[in-house]
């Protein structure tokens, strides 16, 4: 199994949040950005990348996101405040 990342996109600052996991964290924010999957990320202009983190093994970053998803929102503000406490748009490190 190849590696994969848990991430949260945003509108702005302490927007609306999103939760995903990809084996290709360029590529899909990339998709997200572009708004090449119509859904709730186009819907809502979700486009700032304001938190990833990787994993050697895709299984670990699923599980990760499935349990990301279940916390209350003040855990995700606090997670993503950990790395990115301006919520800076995290696209351009990952080139």
């Amino acid at each position: 199994m190849s590696g994969g990342c848990v991430y949260f996109i945003t509108n702005k600052p302490h927007g609306i949040l999103y939760a995903g996991v990809t084996s290709d964290i360029a590529k899909r924010v990339y998709e997200h950005r572009q708004g090449v999957v119509k859904g709730f990320t186009t819907r809502y202009g979700l486009k700032r990348l304001v938190y990833y983190e990787r994993f050697d093994d895709i299984r670990d970053a699923i599980q990760r996101e499935k349990t990301i998803k279940h916390w209350p929102r003040a855990w995700k503000v606090r997670l993503i405040h950990a790395m990115n406490p301006a919520w800076d748009d995290l696209y351009d490190t990952l080139i």
